[in-house]
C-alpha cells in the first residue's frame, strides 16, 4: 500500500520540491503551511509519517509534536537548523523519531523515511515463518534488535534515531575494531550524502549521552583520537 507522507513547513519552497520527490519514489503527500491547520488535519486523519519544520510561526513543531502525541503515535521527523541542538533533544525527547539538519539532502530525506516506515510495519508486524528476523546483537550490557530497531543497555530500553542505531550497530557489530568516520558516514549515509566530521562526532556524542541517562558509568564507546570510534564489550 503507497505510503502518504504530511510537510508540514512555512517555507512553501520546500514543501513543493520535497512533495515533488516524494511523490516521484512513490509516496503520497499532504502538505501544510499553516501548523495550526496541520494540527487539526492529522488528528482526524493521520498520515504515514509526518516532517515538520521545528522553526515555525505561531506554533512550532515541537508543540505541533506534543499535541499529536497526545492522540496519535505517527512517525515524526524534523527539520532542523544547524544550530537546534537543544530544540533537536526536546524533540527526540517528547518523541519525534529521527531530525535532519537544514540544508538537507532530499535523498537523505527519503532515505530515513523509508527506513522508519520499515521500522513501523516491522514493530507491528510478527515475523513471517519463511522469513527469518535479522539476528539481535548482544555485546555484554547492550541488547540490539535490527528487526525492530530496540536497544537495551543493562536491561533499560534506549530510544534512538535510525541515524544512532546505524552507527551504533557498525561500531558493536565488531567489538574492538576502530571504525574511522567514514566508514561510520558509509553506515549511516548513502554514499552519495555528504556529511562533515562534525556530523558523526554529534551522533557519538548524543549517543553517549542517551545511554548515560540509564547508566551514568557508560564508557563502551571509545574514541581513538585521529583514528576513529570504538566499541568496547565489556
Amino acid at each position: 500500500m503507497t505510503a502518504t507522507i504530511a510537510l508540514v513547513d512555512d517555507d512553501k519552497n520546500i514543501l513543493t520540491s520535497v512533495s515533488i520527490a516524494l511523490q516521484s519514489e512513490g509516496f503520497m503527500t499532504r502538505i501544510y503551511s499553516d501548523p495550526e491547520g496541520a494540527l487539526k488535519a492529522l488528528l482526524e486523519n493521520p498520515a504515514d509519517l509526518a516532517v515538520f519544520d521545528i522553526k515555525m510561526p505561531r506554533m512550532d513543531g515541537l508543540e505541533l509534536l506534543r499535541r499529536l502525541r497526545e492522540k496519535t503515535q505517527m512517525p515524526v521527523i524534523f527539520l532542523t537548523s544547524k544550530t537546534d541542538e537543544l530544540d533537536e533533544a526536546l524533540g527526540l525527547a517528547m518523541g519525534a523519531d529521527d531530525y535532519i539538519s537544514k540544508p538537507f539532502s532530499q535523498r537523505l530525506l527519503i532515505a530515513r523515511i523509508r527506513a522508519i516506515l520499515r521500522r513501523a510495519e516491522v514493530s507491528k508486524t510478527p515475523d513471517a515463518p519463511d522469513e527469518p528476523a535479522a539476528d539481535p546483537i548482544v555485546r555484554g550490557r547492550l541488547e540490539m534488535d535490527p528487526a525492530r530497531h530496540r536497544v537495551k543497555w543493562n536491561g533499560q530500553d534506549v530510544t534512538l534515531t535510525v541515524t544512532e542505531f546505524l552507527i551504533l550497530e557498525t561500531l558493536a557489530a565488531r567489538p574492538g575494531v576502530v571504525k574511522n568516520r567514514n566508514q561510520l558516514m558509509d553506515a549511516a549515509y548513502q554514499d552519495d550524502v555528504y556529511v562533515d566530521d562534525r556530523t558523526i562526532d554529534s551522533h557519538i556524542k548524543r549517543l553517549r549521552r542517551k545511554f548515560r541517562e540509564v547508566d551514568s558509568d557508560f564508557n563502551a564507546i571509545d574514541t581513538l583520537y585521529g583514528a576513529g570510534y570504538r566499541f568496547s564489550e565489556e
